[in-house]
């Protein structure tokens, strides 16, 4: 049949960012079941919280160098093959999880999951700034990142069905699954707007309307590591990472563990209420993504409207710190929900800034570089939180949780600053913004 006939889809970048969002949603369904299933494994194997603590850390470890690593992957291969790449990565690392029958081996699963599931915001953000212009992009990032708190949301119920009907090890293969299946539609439908035969003249034309494009320019030279290492913006952007990161890793990771351990839940009692800080975490990815894109849209530069709104998320993550002095466990979750919102409402804009400063051929690795100085800051509050937990209590974890944001978006406020682009890999001078 010729290709004059071939049909177009109306609306293809939000098809686009929806196979994003479901990549992400599979990334914390498989993330999560480990964090959900702890107090069982936990117990099978005779782990204590400094156990556990080693093979969040493996995870983390992973993750922090193939952030960066597949940031780089991304930029070299396309978005297309790179995410490919990742997400087959960690759905045979999690299949493999299920065959586990010690700790180490366990601590081994972990690392690889680590690994590959490093490659899906790199990944995700290098896909939004090529289908989407300035104006959306936070509003796009909102909802593939929502698939974050939604995995993290439907995890605890869906997790604990699965081991309560079969049993734990079914979990990890019916997650590592969900990978494959997502692959197959992906390899379909995911192309350059340029190169894809099903867009609409229209949409690539609004696509392509107020960024640059991502067609290489000719004669431009690859992104270097030493301009992005010495860059002031990529710095503060790892830097602010590496303190905010934390405060999700740990709600993530230890949340399940805390409320069986101070608050007397049993995993029936996880899988019905520890999904809604997950809940008000999806929510605030919105609330982000809307009132930067709504400030942009109002003529505020870009970058100027990303920092107001990570301010005020900074200052709503506090309410961490009530949490764990609250009496009941109701309001701890009340105040563990304001902080997980927050949050969402912070990384929406912190995941944008990339796309926003840089170049398209350095935004996978900048990215990436960003996520590999979350993940050392995650690495460091993981191996506190075992020993603080086992010889205190979860009261100081909470309290450092509460006033690290803080420090991060000063290194934000005072870090991210504009000047003409002397590389490929320097700012994009076209989307402006005040030196503020």
């Amino acid at each position: 049949m010729s290709r004059n006939f071939t049909f177009k889809i109306k609306h293809l970048r939000w098809w686009i960012v929806s196979l994003l969002f479901l990549a992400t949603v599979i990334n914390y369904l498989s993330r999560q079941t480990l964090s959900i299933l702890q107090p069982i494994i936990q117990q099978e194997f005779s782990l204590t919280n400094t156990h556990y603590s080693y093979i969040v850390f493996a995870f983390m470890l992973a993750y922090m160098f193939m952030q960066t690593g597949f940031g780089r992957i991304v930029d070299l291969l396309g978005t297309r093959i790179g995410m490919a790449l990742a997400i087959a990565w960690w759905s045979a690392a999690s299949l493999l999880s299920a065959f586990i029958t010690s700790f180490a081996q366990l601590a081994i699963c972990r690392f690889l999951l680590g690994a590959g599931e490093a490659g899906n915001w790199p990944g995700s953000v290098k896909a939004i700034s090529e289908w989407f212009p300035v104006k959306e992009r936070a509003f796009a990032t909102g909802i593939f990142n929502s698939g974050s708190c939604i995995g993290a949301l439907l995890a605890p119920p869906l997790i604990v069905w699965i081991s309560v009907q079969w049993n734990w090890r079914m979990a990890f293969v019916a997650t590592g699954m969900l990978g494959f299946i997502w692959l197959l539609g992906w390899l379909l439908l995911y192309r350059l707007p340029q190169h894809h035969p099903y867009i609409t003249h229209e949409e690539l034309t609004y696509i392509q309307g107020d960024k640059v494009s991502t067609e290489p320019v000719q004669n431009e030279r690859s992104c270097r590591w030493r301009d992005l290492l010495k860059d002031r913006n990529t710095l503060s952007l790892a830097f602010a990472r590496m303190f905010a990161d934390p405060v999700w890793w740990f709600y993530v990771f230890w949340l399940p563990a805390y409320f069986k351990a101070e608050r007397d839940f049993s995993i029936e009692m996880i899988g019905l209420f520890v999904w809604i800080p997950f809940l008000t975490a999806d929510i605030g990815n919105f609330v982000g993504g809307i009132s930067s894109s709504y400030l942009v849209k109002s003529g505020m530069p870009a970058v100027d409207a990303r920092k107001k709104v990570m301010l005020a998320s900074a200052i709503a993550m506090l309410a961490g710190i009530p949490a764990v002095l609250a009496d009941s466990a109701t309001m701890t979750l009340v105040f563990i929900s304001i902080a997980t919102l927050a949050y969402s409402s912070w990384a929406t804009n912190i995941l944008t800034l990339p796309a926003d400063v840089f170049k398209p051929n350095a935004v996978a690795s900048t990215s990436g570089l960003s996520g590999t100085g979350g993940s050392i800051g995650g690495m460091a509050f993981t191996l506190l939180t075992g020993p603080i937990v086992d010889r205190f209590s979860y009261t100081p974890v909470f309290v450092m949780a509460g006033i690290m944001p803080l420090v991060a978006v000063t290194i934000i406020m005072l870090g991210i600053k504009y000047r003409p682009a002397l590389s490929a890999c320097g700012p994009n001078e076209r989307q402006g913004g005040s030196d503020v």
